[in-house]
């Protein structure tokens, strides 16, 4: 399985979780094709999301203006979610592909605007890391 074929069931697997309260590994199950099976980046950002969910989603909810996480649409906070578990946990991949991949995800799943709005999230929660570690992340990639 690609790495977006692979986000977009960590995304299912993320919405199934938060509707339904089942554990992480029962939700990748549902999200999978019946010939599908789950690999190494779904095995690890699923449970490392569920694992720092609060400090992702105090993250989050830093970079929201006149919004609260409870109103936002259960698929943007998934992607969203995923996005700052990449941006914060997975340094293999460069933070501009993880903010790309989101907002075409957010675009996929949701409306016109989810793409917009999913970028000016994660773009401000990577402003905030980067000056928080010192460093701009994504300077070595321009």
């Amino acid at each position: 399985m690609n790495r977006r074929w692979a986000r977009i069931r960590a995304v299912q697997a993320l919405f199934q979780v938060e509707m339904t309260g089942v554990h992480w590994q029962e939700a990748l199950q549902f999200a999978l094709d019946e010939h599908e099976e789950s690999d190494e980046y779904l095995l690890r950002v699923l449970p490392g999301i569920v694992e720092h969910k609060t400090s992702i989603d105090a993250r989050i909810e830093e970079q929201l203006e006149h919004w609260t996480m409870e109103r936002l649409n259960n698929v943007d906070v998934a992607v969203l979610r995923l996005a700052v578990y990449e941006l914060l946990h997975y340094d293999e991949i460069p933070p501009h592909v993880t903010l790309n991949e989101a907002i075409n995800t957010a675009k996929a799943f949701g409306e016109d605007e989810a793409g917009k709005f999913v970028n000016g999230v994660l773009s401000n929660v990577l402003k905030g890391y980067a000056e928080e570690v010192g460093e701009n992340n994504d300077s070595e990639h321009h």
